[in-house]
């Protein structure tokens, strides 16, 4: 065999590359789930400008469907609501089975008043594989049926957020409100 071409080393090397790839991987995810925890304790304190900086590098470090929605949360609270908006868009870009952005677009439409146009992404929140917490697309749902006088299939939603999350304080204290009201 010629001493220039060894087989078994031209194998050796690509693993070798493969798991120095590998470990970068790892090291970019490492460091994006730091800066996103240093980020989410910064919105956590309303330090948005700062927190928002940092899911920024986050998802320039590792692209994250958590990170782009934690991001929109964040424009959220500065009522930045297009570009709330946009960040979930990403998020569903990034992973289609991950429901909070779903849900997100869903509340944020539900602010601008746009009831009719965040059903639809509060139903895909509920079917969405990955999600938690699961009751909230039901309670968003039957929130705006309430607002919209529909108050038969808000009792309804509000039964299966109870259903789904029996702890919820906010989801009981809905249902037990409609139900005031039915009778």
């Amino acid at each position: 065999m010629d001493d220039r071409y060894d087989e078994d080393r031209f194998d050796e090397d690509e693993r070798s590359a493969q798991d120095e790839d590998r470990f970068d991987v790892n090291d970019r995810v490492t460091k994006a789930q730091e800066l996103f925890q240093q980020a989410y304790e910064l919105q956590m304190a309303r330090l948005y400008e700062e927190a928002i900086s940092l899911y920024k590098q986050s998802i320039e470090v590792y692209p994250t469907a958590e990170a782009h929605t934690f991001l929109g949360w964040t424009y959220s609270f500065q009522e930045r609501l297009d570009e709330a908006i946009e960040e979930c868009h990403r998020a569903i870009e990034v992973d289609p089975d991950f429901g909070n952005p779903y849900n997100d677009i869903g509340v944020y439409l539900m602010q601008k008043r746009r009831f009719d146009e965040a059903l639809p992404w509060l139903e895909k929140a509920k079917q969405a594989p990955r999600y938690e917490p699961r009751h909230y697309p039901y309670l968003n749902t039957g929130r705006i049926y309430w607002a919209q006088g529909e108050w038969l299939k808000a009792l309804k939603e509000f039964e299966q957020a109870v259903e789904i999350m029996p702890d919820d304080l906010g989801a009981r204290q809905a249902l037990a409100e409609l139900r005031g009201r039915l009778n």
